[in-house]
């Protein structure tokens, strides 16, 4: 333990942000880190219990409690106390190969579990580990490291997200020749074009990218594995191959005048935009555009408030944001104890920006959309919304969301965003390969198993477990390398 006294001596202190209505005028990040000596002082807070809650990862009330990769956070935060960034570098590295992609964009599990957290402020461990990351990376100690020693073994990955690059980070490692396939122009899968670049600049990736190059992971762009080319190919060419494609199959929302003009998913307006965005500082006028447009976005979750962020710097002349489930409390209620995770209300940087704006908070709960309306030209121009309310279902016994008769209401809405989740991944890539899915059209496999049903090919991250977090997404990757080098090698020192 660091500083027995630290969590009493010092208050949790996070990096400042840009005020919103400055920080909407450009999309890169926004946050300006603490300095070493400041973040030393959040290290010496960790109170080194002795039930480490935020490592654990243990399934608590159906969620995570702490961090799935088991990062050694006390250990890590107990380094940084003490200034010794070289050696909390190599701690964090035992676990975690992309600590720069989780410190900007995961929700902190860990911080969720942490003790401090019962009655008072959590340790800023999520910080923490960007702090040691940034240093590793601005002293020179991340580097390139080639494996000594080739086995002769070849893995093909699907995919080049957050599990995928994991996969292949760890197979590589391990001294297999690993080729990372993936269908866009560009690496990096849903943290490429998924998540805006004021929550993650893409250079960030480009610099793990061209270590993971330097190491010896092949990656090939533009090439669409089901289409371009086939699963009996890769298997004559690879010993085995990993699905880590993601659960990209968007849901749709099903009402009249859906075939409006201006509807769009989610991720094809944020891909939409940071394309337009990496290509040309958005000159080659391709990004879907809000500016001047009423904006409805459908769905509160994290792609939603990124789509309202996003339409903002653009320009929207509104944002409303619906949101299907009741408006969560402020404080934990008394069945969602600590350690579970927090099923409170939380503002996130998009609603930030849009109360700066607008004035008023962009989500209004308990509602979704019974009609869209276009006009002449069918363009969408208004949205009837209704009210929802929570009602036990007679057959199932189950509490659903349904409509209140009367409480429709009509408002303008000239750019649609669809951000209600995904239903698992997309059929032609596994009728390609022809695995089996479970009930969610997620590629199934065994209780802890990442083999799939068919011989030599595995699967990991979202396309197994249906869309879910990057954190979880970079521990699938590190657990299927784990199984594909036993099956390889009989043994795995993974």
């Amino acid at each position: 333990m660091g500083k027995p006294t630290g969590f009493l001596e010092y208050e949790r202190k996070t990096a400042s942000a840009e005020k919103p209505l400055e920080r909407i005028k450009h999309f890169n990040e926004f946050h300006t880190p603490l300095s070493l000596e400041e973040q030393q002082k959040q290290g010496a807070r960790c109170m080194e219990c002795g039930v480490p809650f935020c490592q654990s990862g243990a399934m608590l009330g159906g969620m995570a409690s702490g961090c799935p990769l088991h990062n050694l956070v006390p250990e890590t935060n107990e380094l940084v106390y003490n200034g010794n960034w070289g050696q909390a570098y190599k701690r964090l590295s035992k676990t975690h190969c992309f600590p720069e992609f989780t410190s900007r964009v995961c929700p902190a599990l860990c911080e969720a579990a942490c003790t401090c957290n019962v009655n008072g402020e959590p340790v800023a461990t999520k910080e923490n580990e960007r702090a040691i990351i940034e240093t590793a990376f601005a002293e020179g100690w991340v580097k390139a490291e080639p494996p000594k020693a080739r086995t002769g073994k070849r893995v093909a990955i699907i995919g080049s997200g957050p599990a995928g690059l994991s996969a292949a980070y760890w197979l590589n490692k391990r001294g297999h020749e690993v080729t990372v396939y993936e269908r866009n122009d560009r690496l990096g899968g849903l943290l490429r074009y998924g998540i805006p670049n004021m929550k993650l600049e893409k250079s960030v990736i480009d610099r793990r990218i061209a270590l993971m190059e330097e190491e010896g992971v092949q990656f090939k762009t533009g090439v669409n594995v089901g289409v371009d080319i086939k699963a009996a190919d890769l298997a004559k060419q690879y010993d085995r191959v990993i699905l880590a494609c993601g659960a990209s199959n968007p849901r749709d929302i099903s009402v009249p005048g859906r075939e409006s003009e201006n509807i769009h998913f989610a991720v094809d307006y944020l891909t939409s935009v940071t394309k337009s965005l990496l290509d040309s500082e958005f000159k080659d006028g391709k990004a879907i555009l809000a500016k001047g447009k009423h904006v409805l976005v459908i769905g509160g979750g994290d792609t939603g408030n990124d789509c309202v962020g996003t339409a903002i710097r653009q320009g929207a002349k509104s944002v409303t944001q619906l949101e299907m489930m009741p408006k969560p409390p402020v404080c934990r209620a008394t069945s969602n104890p600590w350690p579970q995770w927090p099923k409170v209300l939380k503002t996130d940087y998009g609603q930030e920006e849009a109360i700066a704006v607008f004035g008023d908070d962009p989500r209004v709960y308990q509602t979704t959309v019974k009609e869209f309306v276009a006009d002449k030209n069918g363009k969408v121009k208004k949205a009837v919304i209704i009210s929802l309310q929570s009602k036990k279902d007679d057959k199932t016994g189950r509490m659903m969301m349904v409509p209140v008769e009367g409480s429709e209401k009509t408002i303008d809405a000239e750019l649609v965003l669809i951000a209600a989740g995904f239903l698992g991944s997309e059929r032609y890539v596994t009728d390609d390969f022809k695995v089996k899915l479970d009930g969610r059209t997620n590629v199934e496999t065994g209780s802890g198993s990442y083999a799939t049903s068919v011989d030599n090919v595995f699967a990991a991250g979202d396309v197994r477990r249906g869309q879910s977090l990057v954190v979880w997404a970079i521990a699938e990757g590190r657990n299927v390398a784990k199984a594909v080098d036993e099956s390889l090698m009989g043994y795995s020192n993974l």
